[in-house]
């Protein structure tokens, strides 16, 4: 339901139940939904749902949802670029202490990041950390040094954390329509795991830069039966596209 899909609620929902129907169920999470959408679900139970929108938005979504509609998860920005997190972040934990529902602060990878990630750390909170891998420009997408430094940076406080945007493909490649390089989602979890590892920023920056499939692929091959640390997951308006991907490197198995 979020650009660059922007599929109407019925539509986002028919595709949902046939992904969570289907051989690869396991790897699909709740839907995610507008929190301006969240009143056309009244014929939607039962479902599991995450929320995104503005933080004064997801509490009155929350509470006007029918019954069998459970809501796992509430993603909000908390600052814009440029703009100190911390007001934001703490007037949203405050939101959602004492829910039974996971939150994921969006927090610019610009000032005030560290900060940011201290104040999760120490306030214990059901509450983590969500990054931006991409977007509609091209400030929104990390370089590989940077998101190494926000990988580290998460393991050092033993912070999981979400992300989104920009992940449709396994491997570091460039958008032939717009040249934007995109960040690959098994470099990703190949960095997570070396980060894991004790691995420095440096060379995760290095992985989270490759562009052959071959090493990545065999690097988590080796590791398929290990526990995922630190990446909770991520958010994408497709779901064909990575399965695609991931049954092309042979790293799932297609009935």
């Amino acid at each position: 339901m979020f650009p660059p899909g922007s599929a109407p609620l019925a539509e986002a929902l028919s595709a949902h139940r046939g992904h969570r129907d289907s051989w690869y169920a396991q790897l699909i999470g709740p839907l995610l939904i507008p929190a301006v959408d969240a009143g056309g679900l009244a014929d939607a139970a039962p479902i599991e749902i995450g929320l995104i929108g503005p933080r004064d938005a997801l509490a009155s979504a929350t509470d006007d949802l029918p019954a069998g509609v459970t809501v796992r998860q509430w993603e909000s920005p908390v600052a814009k670029r440029g703009e100190d997190p911390l007001p934001g972040l703490k007037s949203f934990l405050a939101l959602i202490e004492g829910r039974p529902i996971k939150g994921y602060a969006e927090i610019p990878l610009t000032f005030g990041l560290m900060s940011a990630l201290d104040y999760l750390a120490e306030s214990g909170a059901a509450v983590a950390p969500k990054f931006r891998t991409g977007g509609i420009a091209a400030e929104l997408f990390p370089t590989p040094v940077e998101l190494a430094a926000v990988i580290c940076a998460c393991r050092d406080r033993g912070l999981s954390f979400k992300l989104t945007a920009g992940l449709h493909h396994a491997v570091r490649h460039t958008d032939p329509e717009t040249a934007q390089l995109h960040h690959g989602f098994v470099n990703i979890i190949v960095a997570v795991l070396a980060a894991a590892d004790g691995a420095e920023p440096a060379d995760l920056a290095e992985l989270l830069a490759a562009t052959d499939p071959q090493p990545l692929t065999e690097a988590m091959t080796e590791q398929l039966d290990r526990e995922r640390p630190l990446w909770i997951g991520f958010g994408s308006c497709s779901v064909a596209e990575p399965l695609a991907d991931l049954a092309t490197l042979g790293l799932v198995s297609t009935p």
